[in-house]
């Protein structure tokens, strides 16, 4: 994910297992319901998007905040929504920020909070998110936070880590978790900054084309790295970054179009009785809402298959 606002719609996942005391589950048919669900971008009438989404036989969806839709009332008539049609919404999402640019050559100096531009105003647009997500009853909000610094010991790191700190215990205080969308830095850099964050309420959102689309791993060793911390998935699928212009992302294409192993993704994920949504993210100009209906049955299927 990477735009502030995005006009699709997109599909999920929830895999709703236990998993106590992060041991590893072995899982039998009876001991996971996995059902598909849905992300809202069209927040124009929720009851009318929840309302398609259950009778198209969804179950779930992410909410893209629009500071200037995401009102008391909306928050109101989602509550109403999700429990009058079964949908459950999984968190509110956003990168806010005007000067964003989704590169190598200005993304580390524009996106998120490790840049030291525009930082006190994307705050206030988080502050605005979490207390959305109390409204709104949705547990957790999730964005890209920034290319994360490797070296612990730099002052951007070190701000960067006191900044996450001040808006987790802001979170905390409220209930409600964050999500670090991946892609950004190395998984170990990720870990340990939310090891370094400390706040207890920091998780992971784990894109897996992101993390190849970026150049720092592959999407089955990520998750075997981040383990519990990924409470959220974004399916998504492309390629590693062109060595021929190395200031450019890898391209997104269709899944399973891409480098994302996605059968050895989901049984990993059933292996370990992961409890959370993967959501299909497709942010190709041409996307249709057809090619999201067949991407939700292609992985239907793998997480049907024995």
């Amino acid at each position: 994910m990477k735009r502030f606002f995005l006009p699709i719609l997109a599909l999920g996942l929830l895999i709703s297992c236990e998993n106590t005391n992060n041991k590893k589950v072995v899982l039998s048919d009876n001991q996971c319901d996995i059902t598909i669900g849905t992300i809202v971008y069209n927040l124009d009438d929720i009851d009318a998007r929840f309302r398609e989404l259950r009778d198209a036989g969804f179950s779930s969806c992410e909410i893209n905040y629009q500071s200037s839709e995401c009102t008391p009332e909306l928050a109101a008539q989602i509550r109403k929504a999700s429990s009058d049609y079964g949908i459950k919404v999984t968190t509110v999402v956003a990168v806010p920020g005007k000067h964003s640019e989704w590169n190598f050559a200005k993304g580390p100096s524009t996106i998120g909070l490790v840049p030291y531009e525009e930082r006190e105003e994307k705050i206030a647009v988080y502050h605005d998110m979490i207390n959305f997500c109390v409204a709104a009853g949705v547990p957790a909000m999730h964005s890209h936070f920034g290319f994360i610094p490797i070296d612990p010991s730099s002052e951007q790191y070190v701000s960067f880590i006191s900044t996450m700190k001040d808006l987790a215990t802001y979170a905390k205080e409220r209930g409600i978790l964050i999500y670090f969308e991946t892609g950004q830095e190395t998984p170990v850099t990720l870990i340990r900054a939310i090891k370094d964050i400390d706040a207890g309420n920091c998780f992971i959102n784990c894109d897996l084309a992101n993390l190849l689309m970026y150049g720092n791993a592959n999407s089955l060793d990520a998750v075997r790295q981040f383990g519990s911390l990924i409470k959220e998935f974004h399916a998504k699928d492309g390629h590693y970054p062109d060595p021929s212009d190395p200031y450019s992302l890898g391209s997104e294409v269709p899944i399973p179009t891409g480098d994302v192993d996605f059968p050895a993704v989901i049984s990993e994920l059933k292996r370990n009785g992961f409890n959370g949504a993967l959501t299909i993210e497709c942010e190709l100009n041409d996307s249709k809402f057809e090619y999201l209906v067949k991407t939700r049955e292609y992985l239907q299927e793998l997480i049907d298959s024995k």
